[in-house]
């Protein structure tokens, strides 16, 4: 298991913003832009289709561009150039094939890369039963992965603050490689840092005992931050009792977060082995951005 404190090499040479021109894409670009001024990085605005069958016959038989390609074509340059300041390069990126595989696969060429996202999450039963596009993505990606959910609140170049993170963790070897990126992404933007565990319900065998296991998890969540970083992010660490989902929102809530960095694996309480599972959920409820780290 990675140190915790142990800085990942954030050497960004990409970042894939993902976009479908609704507004939590939109949103999710502001974002995107942000990441890669900090990381001098150049920024791919990319977006993902398939040919309708009027487009796929008009370039297979008249061997022309169609006009679904130069309307897609037109949009992302667009985008991109709305998101291409601050000495921002943004490169307009247009895809064919499946989300979830050129996606990733992007990602993967032009490494080491952060995927951004938006989502609107659709309701309880579409996601049960189809899915989500940027869900489909989170969980092909290796890249840490930023997702703007429905909640979250419209920003702009200039009104874009990161001031505060929270760093949900469960003490696995994910939690442990994602508590790194919370770390570096404090120190990049100057922002405060909390750190939270909690505790299942069912996890505790003996409730009068509740207090003693508080401590322990208290004494742990000191560690997690480094020395050395503590001077510029500030951590303060936070036990609560409940669902994971819950008690995240609610801190997310209460102390104004203004990103979520969460460490997943798929035995995790936390997990993405289902459409359902917690991961997304909190992803798509929570009011500030999500960034996620697979291991």
């Amino acid at each position: 298991m990675p140190a915790m404190g142990d800085r990942p090499d954030l050497d960004l040479k990409t970042v894939v913003y993902a976009t479908d021109f609704f507004f939590c894409s939109q949103n999710a670009g502001f974002y995107a832009a942000r990441i890669a001024a900090h990381c001098s990085a150049k920024l791919l605005v990319t977006h993902a289709f398939t040919l309708s069958q009027a487009a796929m016959e008009a370039e297979i038989g008249d061997q022309r561009v169609s006009q679904q390609r130069k309307d897609l074509e037109r949009l992302l340059s667009k985008e991109a150039a709305q998101l291409g300041v601050d000495s921002v390069e943004a490169i307009p990126t247009l895809l064919e094939g499946d989300p979830k595989e050129v996606i990733s696969d992007l990602a993967d060429r032009q490494e080491p890369s952060l995927i951004v996202l938006g989502t609107h999450g659709g309701g309880r039963f579409e996601r049960a039963v189809i899915g989500s596009i940027a869900e489909k993505i989170l969980r092909s990606t290796r890249w840490p992965s930023l997702t703007v959910g429905p909640h979250v609140q419209s920003v702009s170049s200039k009104t874009l603050r990161i001031e505060r993170l929270l760093f949900a963790t469960d003490f696995t070897s994910a939690a442990a490689n994602a508590a790194n990126y919370a770390v570096t992404f404090a120190e990049m933007f100057g922002a405060k840092l909390d750190v939270l565990n909690v505790i299942q319900e069912d996890a505790i065998e003996h409730p009068d005992r509740l207090s003693d296991l508080e401590s322990r998890f208290y004494g742990a969540l000191d560690g997690v931050v480094p020395q050395q970083a503590r001077e510029f992010c500030d951590p303060r660490t936070y036990v609560a009792v409940g669902r994971a989902h819950d008690r995240i929102l609610e801190h997310i809530s209460e102390c104004s977060i203004d990103l979520l960095v969460l460490g997943i694996r798929k035995t995790s309480h936390l997990s993405m082995e289902m459409r359902t599972s917690g991961a997304f959920g909190i992803i798509v409820d929570a009011a500030c951005p999500v960034l996620t780290i697979r291991t």
